[in-house]
């Protein structure tokens, strides 16, 4: 690909206009399948928190989701460095889903990359279509809500982590009704997600989502706890079962 450069690039001020460029990004996810060998299995597809990484991910999906769900662990859009903890490992990387700066953008390339993971996993008929979870920690909840009220029909179940909930929730005419099961996991003692924050969360995804529930838990703060752990395994279970 070449640039050249063109006369109408200033405005009449002399300052530079913003161009784009529709370039080719690689993404990427690991995938876990059920221990048998088994076809059209139920789906977790799983996304981590801003500076994780899927294989982070996956090791804790490994967890909570249960044996005979497959697994898709995404990595994140946008590639950064992580600074080391005193006295910890080099400097590695880590990955996050949005960003301030045309935020709509990377949420356009999370849809898709979520459709596209489905329909390829549909299409080699390791997932059932009928029954696909999408399970975010922190930074990527908002989105998965945002993909869940837009793609209404795909999805059996979302789980939400220590996340938020999109900011423009009650303002954005894309979103819509979905028969998708909701579950919104809260740290009592999470400092990001505070339960101030978090207290009307329920209300508020029952608009779109009727079987929508938020569980509070004592003592957990922005991590994924045990007690957490346990009934993300049943729920996912039941559901996947019905």
């Amino acid at each position: 690909m070449s640039l050249t450069h063109n006369a109408d690039s200033l405005t009449a001020n002399g300052s530079p206009v913003e161009r784009g460029l529709v370039v080719e990004q690689n993404l990427y996810y690991d995938l876990h399948l059920p221990p048998r060998e088994a076809s059209n299995a139920p789906l977790a597809l799983v996304l981590h928190g801003y500076g994780g990484s899927k294989r982070q991910m996956m090791r804790e999906a490994r967890q909570f989701v249960p044996d005979d769900f497959a697994i898709a662990a995404v990595q994140g859009i946008h590639q950064h460095i992580r600074e080391p903890r005193e006295g910890g490992a080099p400097l590695r990387f880590g990955f996050g889903w949005l960003t301030n700066f045309q935020p709509q953008e990377s949420t356009r390339l999370h849809h898709q990359t979520l459709l596209r993971i489905i329909d390829v996993l549909a299409s080699e008929n390791i997932a059932d279509r009928k029954r696909v979870f999408l399970i975010g920690f922190s930074q990527s909840v908002a989105l998965n809500y945002r993909f869940a009220f837009t793609h209404t029909e795909v999805l059996r179940g979302v789980v939400g982590i220590c996340g938020g909930l999109p900011g423009d929730l009650e303002t954005s005419d894309a979103y819509q009704n979905t028969a998708a099961d909701m579950l919104h996991l809260c740290g009592e003692t999470d400092e990001i997600y505070t339960p101030a924050r978090t207290a009307d969360y329920e209300t508020r995804l029952r608009r779109f989502a009727p079987r929508a529930e938020v569980r509070h838990y004592a003592q957990a703060a922005h991590v994924i706890t045990d007690a957490m752990r346990a009934d993300l395994r049943a729920w996912l279970s039941e559901r996947a079962a019905s």
